[in-house]
């Protein structure tokens, strides 16, 4: 353990310091985020009942998925570059480099959430501490198997890199639009409630909601932590295996 957890975080702070030298890209990627906060949170005000609590956690679950997509992407880079075959001759334990690089991703979600909550207070969003503790902890468990997923499809895209751009924009929006992050599926068709409900994500979303607005005992908060731990789990053990395969 004390192994796994010095090789994590050396490949964390390896990944981080880029982004300490360059604190404005953090700020540029909140663009699209604050863009939908403001503009179509504040549209959909009475709309679907307490908007705030709503959007909020649809928000944060729209970073999660983006976010990771931007770490395997930054891997890609380093496959094509050569960086990556150096890093994998060292004796750097496999889970800890997937961990280690998603957590750039996830410390940066965590960041960002911290300041769209704040931002989303004065607008009428409701503080329940536990409950967005309990929803952060989810996100992240969320995120570093995302993040797995997304370093796994950026080594099988390599050395070109088509597929990993085919992939992430062909499947990205369609989980997003069908887990009703910017609009409810209960008003939607038949057939998209039926895609939405074997949706991961829509899970995870309804669980945030829960929990964002306090609800720590709904039966989506289960449903949601099943979720992201199934997604964790199978994004560690497909992207350790690859990595363990050699890049």
């Amino acid at each position: 353990m004390t192994t796994f957890l010095r090789d994590t975080t050396t490949v964390f702070s390896r990944e981080f310091k880029p982004s300490l030298r360059n604190p404005t890209a953090l700020l540029f990627d909140m663009g699209q985020p604050l863009l939908f906060l403001f503009l179509f949170g504040s549209l959909l005000d009475g709309a679907v009942g307490s908007s705030w609590q709503w959007f909020v956690p649809g928000i944060l679950v729209m970073m999660c998925l983006t976010g990771p997509m931007s770490a395997g992407y930054t891997l890609l880079v380093e496959l094509i570059g050569g960086a990556m075959e150096r890093l994998m001759v060292t004796p750097l334990n496999r889970t800890a480099m997937l961990v280690g690089k998603s957590a750039k991703a996830v410390l940066t979600l965590l960041v960002q959430a911290v300041l769209i909550i704040v931002l989303a207070l004065p607008m009428g969003f409701e503080l329940h501490t536990v409950g967005v503790l309990a929803g952060l902890a989810q996100l992240v468990l969320f995120s570093v198997g995302l993040g797995a997923l997304s370093f796994v499809l950026a080594i099988k895209s390599a050395p070109g890199g088509t597929l990993f751009y085919i992939v992430s924009q062909s499947v990205l929006f369609p989980l997003l639009l069908l887990s009703g992050v910017l609009l409810p599926l209960e008003t939607a068709p038949g057939w998209l409630r039926v895609l939405g409900q074997v949706n991961p994500v829509t899970y995870v979303v309804d669980a945030q909601r829960a929990l964002f607005s306090g609800n720590l005992g709904d039966p989506s908060v289960l449903y949601g932590t099943a979720s992201a731990c199934a997604v964790a789990a199978i994004g560690l053990y497909w992207g350790n295996r690859v990595l363990r395969r050699g890049v």
